[in-house]
């Protein structure tokens, strides 16, 4: 059997089981739980990058999600530092490419 040690979603257990297989699981602890989103999140960014998918993008603005929940902040409160960093530094949107600093 495979063995995984990766953080799943909820409802991945249920699923093993109701496809007729075992899942053996455990719950973290909060320092756990954090460094496993952390963990996840590089997962599916690198997912994003190998595939270009959408259905990755969902899956990296869900973890995103869960870290911020996690972190005991808000989404608004997230929108406000990035709309301070927004206005202070600009967003992506001009395609710059910076080559050198002399």
């Amino acid at each position: 059997m495979p063995i995984y040690n990766k953080l799943v979603r909820d409802k991945i257990p249920d699923i093993i089981i109701a496809e007729g297989e075992t899942a053996t699981t455990t719950i973290l602890t909060h320092d756990e739980y954090y460094k496993a989103l952390v963990a996840k999140l590089h997962e599916e960014v690198q997912e994003f990058a190998e595939s270009d998918s959408i259905e990755e993008i969902a899956d990296i603005l869900e973890v995103i999600d869960a870290i911020i929940t996690a972190k005991g902040v808000t989404k608004d409160q997230i929108n406000t530092i990035q709309e301070q960093k927004r206005t202070e530094r600009g967003g992506f949107e001009k395609r710059i490419l910076l080559l050198e600093v002399l």
